[in-house]
């Protein structure tokens, strides 16, 4: 029963948990075996472990992968050039890999651990209806910060992931989104302390997640990504609502499919005061239940 819940997960882990899949059951050098690997939206290695009884101690033994992991870095390389090609491999982050735990149900003792771990650690809780309906929910998530690469402007953005920077040009310097956010004026400071307060009020299932050039909000997956434009005193919201759907007004929403950007999203949402973030609420509503 378990296997075949780990099959479901590998055949559709893009759609469940915005992670490109790579390998199943991969061995490590101590002869234990990684239940799924894979490579997610923000390029972080993600391993996946799926808890077969409710004893079994799931968290510590995923600890032990990641810390493997670290430690033969190659071996995932090679794995993800094999799979997703040079550019993916080259765009991996380091910084803060995830442990994503998935379980019928975890114990208290499990959801108290992983907040004192301090470490990039999910625990997912599934639930089964009839043989068509599944549902995750998310118990409990650690913010970690990190950093990505930065993306080639010229490069075509896809719906589910950060364009990878294979291709940018080293003489490019970029600031830092948290950067950008301390050269920003005191009323662009206090806009983008109203949407974040707003994105974090959506649900308790909400983290947020600083990253080198923007900051992603998310639950299982991103449903926002959010930069800094202390220059042009705005905030740049990217959000996963498909640009055909809504009606598009010229300098508030752009269809950015064909256009790189930093982070994840098809609909670009430019914010210049509150009344902007007012108009933008359903748009990130819709993204965050997509999400």
């Amino acid at each position: 029963m378990e296997k075949a819940l780990q099959t479901l997960f590998e055949k559709n882990l893009e759609a469940f948990l915005g992670v490109r899949f790579l390998a199943s059951e991969f061995p490590t050098t101590h002869g234990g075996r990684m239940d799924t690997l894979g490579l997610d939206e923000n390029y972080y290695p993600v391993i996946i472990e799926y808890k077969r009884n409710l004893n079994e101690n799931v968290i510590n033994q995923g600890l032990f992968y990641l810390d493997w992991l670290m430690d033969h870095k190659s071996d995932f390389r090679f794995l993800t050039q094999d799979k997703l090609g040079n550019e993916c491999a080259d765009a991996i982050e380091w910084s803060a890999p995830r442990l994503i735990c998935i379980a019928a149900d975890f114990t208290k003792y499990d959801l108290h651990a992983v907040k004192q771990m301090g470490r990039n650690i999910e625990l997912i809780r599934y639930r089964r209806f009839g043989d068509s309906l599944i549902m995750l929910d998310l118990l409990s998530s650690v913010s970690t910060n990190g950093s990505v690469h930065p993306t080639s402007l010229s490069t075509p953005l896809s719906s589910s992931h950060a364009v990878p920077a294979a291709s940018i040009k080293s003489s490019v310097k970029h600031k830092t989104n948290s950067e950008s956010l301390e050269d920003a004026k005191e009323d662009l400071q206090n806009l983008y302390s109203d949407v974040t307060t707003y994105l974090l009020s959506l649900g308790d299932d909400v983290s947020q997640k600083t990253l080198r050039y923007y900051f992603a909000f998310k639950r299982i997956k991103n449903f926002a990504c959010l930069e800094i434009k202390p220059t042009i005193d705005v905030i740049k919201l990217f959000l996963k609502v498909n640009p055909d759907t809504i009606s598009l007004i010229d300098g508030f929403t752009r269809d950015v499919r064909n256009i790189g950007h930093f982070g994840t999203g098809e609909l670009e949402v430019t914010l210049r005061d509150l009344s902007d973030l007012e108009k933008a609420k359903p748009l990130i509503e819709k993204s965050y239940e997509n999400s």
